[in-house]
């Protein structure tokens, strides 16, 4: 049985805004799937009890091949509730925290069913799961495109543009990158909300390629509100949720 959590290193940095950070750190982790979560955290007390280190689940940015481990996280300040990140932001280089080396989580390749076309809908850090298995050739063979969304509020929250242009010179025409921005007007990208863009045709016109359930699994990860608000859009339009012995068209993961 694995231990509770290990001692990890941090060996990297990305500061990509003043809140909006990842964090590249060494740990002895156990075989992950690409798109699982690993918990990571610190000890926030002098206590030596295991049960004083605060953990919080992030989704590995790296694909299974690649080392060091990722995360990428916001800061949220301790008067907005933030009880951890604030730490891992203050980390350098060759500081200490703590990692579960077991991962979780069900929003991988194994767990979704063929398609035409995958359409990967993301906010923020949700970016995480989607680059870890699309880094990998999983659905590359399991679809024929995929259609990859990063929603965020500002320009400079498009993160890993690098890995995002490396993987459409790979596979050219069978992947689309489309961006969102919401509090910006930023050009190349759709500026709104992926519910309205769906509604209105918008998203389907820049990718093009329609989202019907004939053709389509659909990955949604980040802001509950998005991820609430596209399923009953997507689901007036005929798709369902996708259960281990129901199969649909919705694969969901609860980001916080």
């Amino acid at each position: 049985m694995s231990p509770k959590f290990i001692e990890a290193r941090v060996v990297g940095r990305t500061d990509h805004t003043p809140t909006l950070f990842s964090l590249q750190f060494e740990a002895e982790l156990d075989r992950f799937n690409a798109g699982q979560f690993c918990r990571v955290g610190l000890r926030l007390t002098d206590s030596s009890s295991a049960e004083d280190i605060v953990m919080r689940a992030y989704s590995l940015v790296n694909a299974p091949s690649e080392r060091p481990y990722e995360i990428i996280l916001s800061k949220v300040e301790t008067a907005a509730g933030g009880i951890l990140s604030p730490h891992l932001h203050a980390l350098k280089v060759c500081d200490v925290l703590y990692a579960s080396p077991r991962t979780n989580g069900f929003f991988t390749m194994p767990e979704v069913p063929d398609a035409r076309v995958l359409w990967g809908l993301s906010t923020g850090t949700a970016i995480g799961p989607y680059l870890s298995f699309m880094k990998t050739d999983a659905p590359w063979k399991k679809f024929e495109r995929i259609v990859f969304v990063h929603a965020v509020r500002t320009a400079a929250e498009l993160t890993y543009r690098d890995q995002i242009d490396a993987i459409a010179r790979h596979y050219g025409e069978r992947f689309r990158y489309i961006p969102f921005v919401s509090r910006e007007v930023v050009p190349g990208a759709i500026h709104g909300r992926i519910p309205g863009a769906i509604i209105d045709g918008s998203l389907e016109a820049r990718a093009g390629i329609k989202l019907t359930a004939e053709t389509a699994h659909c990955m949604l990860c980040g802001n509950p509100e998005m991820v609430k608000d596209t399923i009953a859009v997507l689901q007036a339009r005929g798709l369902r949720k996708h259960r281990p012995k129901h199969p649909g068209h919705i694969t969901v993961e609860a980001y916080w």
